[in-house]
């Protein structure tokens, strides 16, 4: 290539990159590639100072702290399996409840509630979700907790009390007020994404069900709630993360017990409530480490579930889609 052509080449390119300069794009790409990016390093750096920091006592106990139950600051013995027991039962107990509970609300809002009802009620919910931890947990302690110790645990200790599960004093704070108050606090989520992915499902499932002689119910609930399973799943999941990393309103219910207890009436403990009730006063470096290991285990947790609960949702979203086209 002879000179004047590179030189027309090199100034050619120029012109196009002063053209896009000019006229943002490559500012606004690179701002915005510098935004997204700052994500995924936060993320990295997170996960980095929790590895360190908990270097000490991942030393110490190796895997052996996620199977032991002593929790000893003055010894220094700490093993993670109550808390981490804690954390699972609760999760599960508020799963078991909220699940109906906001999977029914979902598909009345989205199918068979008038518009304006729907709209009022999903404002509501989302409402709902914004409302600080802390105002739960407080609301709990003077409506679920005394409910709880005067009506809902003599109740189940009377009817099932043959069980494991209901045995012990009826004291109200315990592993089953923490799972309700979970419960009350996924509940809005469930919904909120559960109707999203209900309201993906294309109009012509609807009335291709209906025009062989459906009745609504049954289009509902035989084409819709089927198309979009995979959402009310991510859902879920969702839900799973909120009522795993939750911290404020379980403590303040849970009784802090550092202990494994097969009565739900018990006293428990969660990961997040040891990390907000002791990381402050950690006497010794061994202490601080195992609480911030513990933080690395719920953190890893957290990350797995949201990541699956997301590709549900939007393999619900991409379904629809390929439908609709």
């Amino acid at each position: 290539m002879s000179a004047p052509a590179i030189v027309a080449n090199k100034s050619g390119r120029a012109r196009r990159v002063w053209y896009g300069l000019r006229g943002g794009d490559e500012v606004a790409h690179f701002v915005t590639f510098l935004f997204a990016a700052s994500v995924l390093l936060m993320t990295a750096f997170l996960v980095y100072e929790l590895w360190v920091q908990s270097a000490e006592s991942r030393t110490k106990f190796g895997f052996h702290f996620l199977a032991t139950s002593n929790w000893d600051p003055v010894a220094g013995d700490f093993g993670a399996l109550p808390f981490i027991y804690g954390t699972v039962l609760t999760s599960i107990l508020a799963l078991v409840i909220s699940i109906p509970l906001a999977v029914g609300a979902a598909i009345f809002l989205s199918e068979l509630a008038p518009p304006a009802v729907s709209s009022t009620c999903t404002f509501l919910v989302e409402l709902l979700a914004a409302i600080p931890s802390v105002i739960y947990g407080l609301l709990a302690l003077f409506t679920i907790v005394p409910l709880m110790r005067t009506y809902g645990e003599p109740f189940l200790k009377s009817t099932l009390g043959f069980l494991p599960f209901f045995q012990g004093p009826a004291i109200g704070v315990g592993y089953l007020s923490a799972g309700v108050v979970l419960a009350v606090m996924t509940f809005p989520f469930i919904i909120a994404i559960s109707r999203e992915s209900l309201m993906e499902v294309p109009r012509d499932q609807r009335e291709a069900a209906l025009a062989l002689g459906a009745t609504r119910w049954e289009s509902t609930f035989q084409v819709v709630v089927p198309y979009a399973r995979l959402g009310i799943l991510g859902s879920i999941f969702l839900g799973l993360a909120r009522a795993l990393g939750e911290t404020m309103a379980v403590t303040m219910v849970i009784g802090n017990d550092p202990s494994i207890h097969a009565s739900l009436f018990a006293p428990g403990y969660t990961i997040a409530a040891v990390i907000a009730n002791e990381f402050a006063e950690a006497g010794t470096s061994l202490h601080t480490s195992a609480l911030i290991e513990m933080g690395l285990v719920l953190f890893l947790v957290t990350i797995i579930v949201n990541a699956l609960a997301r590709l549900l949702v939007i393999a619900t979203s991409r379904k629809g889609t390929a439908q609709s086209a």
